[in-house]
């Protein structure tokens, strides 16, 4: 499956944004997708995950309270809101995917199990 993530931008800090990661190739619902993000000097870190049917959804603590992820899988299209946006949120936002198994219904937060990798959308949140 191929990733294209968008919707990255500058935003001044308590801004929001919505990000999307559109998909092809296969069977969209057949994945788990997640949200990492990056930022200078720093390692690649989980921010959430929903499940291919959109039922399970997963957060790091450190944000939950400010996103949501969503998806519509008609549409081939997941989404991360990100609202009341702080200047440590500045970093690369990349989404991935991998293939769910079968009877499986959580969604991980171990970038190690993400075989599909998009392109990375820069937010940059000044204060």
């Amino acid at each position: 499956v191929q990733l294209q993530a968008s919707g990255g931008g500058l935003v001044q800090a308590g801004g929001s944004l919505r990000l999307s990661c559109t998909a092809s190739g296969q069977r969209f619902s057949d994945y788990a997708v997640g949200w990492f993000r990056q930022a200078p000097g720093e390692d690649r870190e989980f921010v959430a995950g929903i499940s291919g049917n959109g039922r399970a959804v997963n957060y790091d603590e450190s944000v939950e309270a400010r996103c949501t992820i969503t998806r519509d899988n008609a549409k081939n299209t997941a989404y991360l809101q990100l609202n009341n946006l702080k200047p440590w949120d500045t970093a690369v936002y990349y989404c991935a995917a991998y293939k769910m198994g079968y009877g499986q219904i959580d969604v991980t937060y171990d970038e190690e199990q993400y075989d599909f990798w998009g392109q990375g959308t820069l937010v940059t949140v000044s204060s």
